[in-house]
């Protein structure tokens, strides 16, 4: 079971973004900035590519609604998006909010944000899902 199985399930907690019955919206609690958003199918499928077309299609319809939410809650330019697949073995994609391209770049120090700080940002996007 991943990790991400593990906090669909309530046994890890996280600071929950959106949810519905398939899909799961969480901060990421190493984030590259304020309000990096991972979203997730609870289904756990390893690949992004190796979902059947539906839960593919509805996970992104998901992430836009995600990132709209995102978009009213935390100042920014747009809302960057990223799949990655290595770090952990269920499929997500990454909503990022960037001023400018290089804040897309992996490698970037990720933020130091208090339990507080990401609860706030957690309440506030979620309320404009």
């Amino acid at each position: 079971m991943s990790i991400f199985s593990k906090i669909v399930a309530g046994e890890i907690s996280c600071y929950k973004v959106a949810e519905n019955e398939q899909y799961f919206a969480f901060l990421d609690i190493n984030p590259m900035t304020k309000g990096h958003t991972l979203v997730i199918p609870k289904k756990e499928i390893d690949y992004v590519f190796d979902l059947d077309e539906q839960t593919y299609l509805n996970l992104m319809l998901f992430a836009k609604k995600v990132a709209l939410a995102i978009e009213k809650s935390v100042e920014c330019k747009r809302i960057g998006i990223a799949v990655i697949g290595l770090e952990v073995p269920h499929a997500h994609v990454h909503l990022i909010p960037i001023q400018k391209e290089s804040d897309m770049k992996i490698s970037n120090p990720k933020l130091k944000l208090s339990s507080k700080n990401m609860k706030e940002i957690a309440q506030k996007i979620a309320s404009n899902f």
